[in-house]
């Protein structure tokens, strides 16, 4: 039987938590590794681009997030078959593994800098990119992001929206993509009351 290791932060959300739900809602048995940043500085000279989350099968090493959500998604059904609609959900993953790295860079900052950095995230890539998830919404028919039924990519959104709403992010206004893209919030809703996404959060608790 083969054997998964994911290794991420101790977080509920972050670059992680898509594959984790993934692995859930496929019935894949998986050691969901968390490590604390003290341990990440251990782990990170043994892994291939000094980051996590890093993905082991039978204690291969497989690293970046969105391969392995892909890889995890098409045995829970959570990845498109067909080609074009493959695309676009490539495209919705991509454009949030972007804006993952623009908020990053704001962390580690402090005081006024901090602050002036997250208004800069939210007047410019914040805004660019959730206004284009609200276009790509549109596209996908209104409900899910593809093929009209729940993906991969509802999953890391309904994340990112997560991050983004619930207060964790100094500096970022709760209520901003409510107002920036309404429709993503209504979006948010839908995929947290999705099965796959209760039962995932249900294991959590």
């Amino acid at each position: 039987m083969t054997s998964y290791k994911l290794s991420y932060f101790d977080i509920d959300g972050g670059r992680a938590e898509h594959v984790r739900i993934a692995f859930h809602a496929a019935g894949m048995e998986f050691e969901d590794h968390r490590i604390d940043f003290p341990q990440f500085a251990e782990l990170r000279s043994k892994t291939r681009f000094n980051a996590v989350p890093v993905l082991e099968i039978d204690g291969a090493q497989v690293t970046q997030s969105n391969a392995m959500s892909r890889f995890i998604a098409k045995q829970a059904n959570l990845y498109p078959v067909d080609d074009l609609q493959a695309l676009y959900c490539d495209e919705v993953l991509g454009a949030m593994e972007d804006l993952t790295w623009h908020v990053t860079k704001s962390f580690g900052l402090e005081g006024d800098t901090l602050k002036s950095a997250r208004e800069e995230l939210l007047a410019g890539p914040a805004t660019t990119f959730f206004r284009g998830l609200d276009e790509l919404l549109t596209r996908g028919g209104g409900t899910y992001f593809v093929n009209d039924q729940l993906s991969i990519a509802d999953i890391k959104v309904y994340i990112q929206v997560t991050w983004f709403s619930n207060g964790s992010l100094d500096h970022i206004p709760t209520d901003f993509i409510d107002n920036l893209a309404p429709r993503l919030m209504e979006h948010h809703q839908r995929i947290e009351n999705e099965d796959i996404v209760k039962a995932y959060y249900a294991s959590r608790a």
